[in-house]
């Protein structure tokens, strides 16, 4: 399934709506609903449009069930009460470390079995034995999309040669070499502090709005390196202590740093 790139995505920005729209149901919809039935709330919904809003919502639907199907006390079901708090660190990161424990590739490769989307932005989800091969092949396409939508520019194709040519080999390919091994683990694929909340009712950690691949599970944490997010240090310390790092452990911080681009 090919995605076109939004050159101006808005996924991201407010929408004008008249106030009376968000304390009201529209005469029309309850027209529509069985006989005697009564409004006890207004839920937002979400509405995408074309090519780019049925993969955004495809992806979004096959992940978060992949997720659930996985680990369902860390996913909420419709209509869940949430908190503006972000989630307890060590009772998120122990669920975050037993989602990626259980969630191994059904078929052992790295990928999924449908296109994701980070906002508008398309991840490369093809299927790969190597995660090597298939981060090098993501990263590839990362800047196809910027070459795409920015021009053409010599230093940028020159940073992205060094990456696929030296920097990924040197930090990716001892994972799977002189008889280490990890293997593919089901990930949010975008996890920080918009992402996750509290459960009113449990007080217990949730994760929403995904985008799935079977990854090296240390890719999730690349979400909470940069300073602007609230999920940061103390949540990958605490990650490192139910999921250890992968060896060699001392190339741990320089895969992290990697993985954000």
């Amino acid at each position: 399934m090919a995605i076109t790139v939004d050159p101006e995505p808005v996924w991201d920005k407010p929408n004008e709506v008249d106030e009376k729209w968000i304390h009201s149901v529209d005469e029309n919809v309850v027209a529509k609903m069985p006989p005697g039935t009564q409004v006890k709330g207004i839920y937002r919904c979400g509405v995408t449009q074309h090519e780019v809003g049925k993969a955004m919502v495809s992806g979004e639907f096959e992940s978060m069930t992949s997720l659930y199907k996985t680990l369902p006390e860390l996913v909420p079901r419709p209509f869940v009460e949430m908190t503006d708090d972000l989630p307890e660190v060590q009772a998120s990161m122990k669920l975050l470390a037993e989602l990626h424990k259980k969630g191994v590739s059904p078929n052992n490769k790295y990928g999924f079995r449908v296109p994701t989307l980070q906002g508008t932005l398309p991840q490369y989800t093809e299927w790969h034995d190597s995660w090597e091969d298939f981060f090098s092949n993501s990263i590839k396409a990362v800047f196809e999309m910027e070459e795409q939508m920015q021009g053409p520019d010599p230093e940028v194709q020159q940073l992205c040669s060094a990456i696929l040519e030296k920097v990924i080999p040197r930090l990716l390919r001892p994972l799977e070499t002189g008889g280490r091994k990890i293997q593919p683990r089901l990930i949010h694929g975008d996890l920080w502090d918009g992402n996750t909340s509290t459960n009113v009712a449990t007080n217990s950690p949730v994760i929403y709005d995904a985008t799935c691949i079977y990854a090296h599970n240390e890719l999730e944490l690349a979400p909470l390196r940069p300073a602007r997010h609230r999920m940061g240090e103390a949540y990958v310390k605490a990650y490192f202590g139910y999921f250890s790092a992968s060896p060699p452990e001392e190339d741990q911080d320089d895969r992290n740093a990697l993985y954000c681009l």
